[in-house]
């Protein structure tokens, strides 16, 4: 399960220092392949992935709202064309931003992000080979969710109560060692249902995956990818507003919340 931390600003740091270089040049995004189906898979054998499990890091970055555009020097240190996503148009349309770097440039990126920051809050996950987890954006009561589905198309989807999480599943490659495939989506959650934990299962029936915000990539131990909005989303009930919104905003001074998801560890 999810473990919630607060860290200070050195651990960050130290956990992202590094070199820089420059990424090679992109290719369009459009040409990539679509992501598979992140519905929540059924349980394997508790022991056949005690020996296959995958360590993610997430940090989750409030900076103010004013210095959205340091992250325009972020974007153009990081690399687009690892990611294949469920649709890229609609992705852009729902004004979410993504990219793909490595160890060498990870204390770069920290700088950029320091510069102002309000908070940082670290999640750690452990996956199973196949399994998937998820995190905590915001807890909802019930209301509708404006989303784009496709590029020209908006639609408002009716949730709650619950809660809208990122799910990231991870999966080994076979015959590649320390190397995985990773898969991240935003799916609103409904509550568990049985009072009694050993009886405890959510329901799977109720979710919602926002499909068209999807993305997968594939990761190795130091690489991270950054997700942050287009731009500052003001106070708007869609699913990037709430991905989006940090808790610290205030009508004087907003904030937006980023997220860094890097790959820590691999065991085969």
């Amino acid at each position: 399960m999810v473990r919630f931390s607060q860290i200070a600003v050195f651990s960050f740091a130290g956990f992202l220092l590094a070199g820089c270089n420059l990424p090679e040049k992109d290719r369009p995004i459009w040409e990539n392949v679509k992501i598979a189906d992140l519905a929540t898979p059924p349980r394997k054998n508790l022991d056949s992935g005690l020996l296959k499990t995958m360590n993610f890091e997430v940090y989750i970055i409030d900076i103010p709202a004013e210095n959205i555009h340091t992250l325009d020097d972020i974007w153009l240190m990081l690399q687009t064309h690892p990611l294949h996503f469920s649709d890229y148009q609609s992705f852009r349309t729902n004004l979410f931003l993504a990219g793909f770097g490595q160890r060498r440039i990870r204390n770069t990126v920290a700088d950029l992000l320091y510069a102002g920051r309000k908070n940082i809050e670290k999640v750690s996950l452990i996956l199973s080979d196949g399994q998937a987890d998820e995190f905590v954006i915001t807890r909802l009561d019930r209301q509708t969710i404006f989303y784009y589905p496709s590029r020209d198309t908006m639609e408002g989807q009716t949730v709650g109560p619950g809660k809208l999480v990122l799910r990231i599943k991870a999966e080994k490659i076979p015959g590649s060692r320390g190397v995985c495939s990773v898969n991240i989506l935003p799916v609103f959650l409904p509550p568990i249902r049985n009072s009694i934990p050993q009886l405890a299962t959510p329901a799977i029936s109720d979710e919602y995956i926002f499909a068209s915000v999807g993305f997968g990539l594939r990761m190795s131990p130091g690489d991270f990818v950054f997700l942050a909005p287009e731009k500052y989303i003001d106070n708007q009930i869609t699913v990037g507003g709430l991905f989006f919104r940090s808790g610290l905003s205030t009508k004087q001074k907003p904030f937006v919340r980023t997220y860094l998801i890097a790959c820590n560890r691999i065991i085969d």
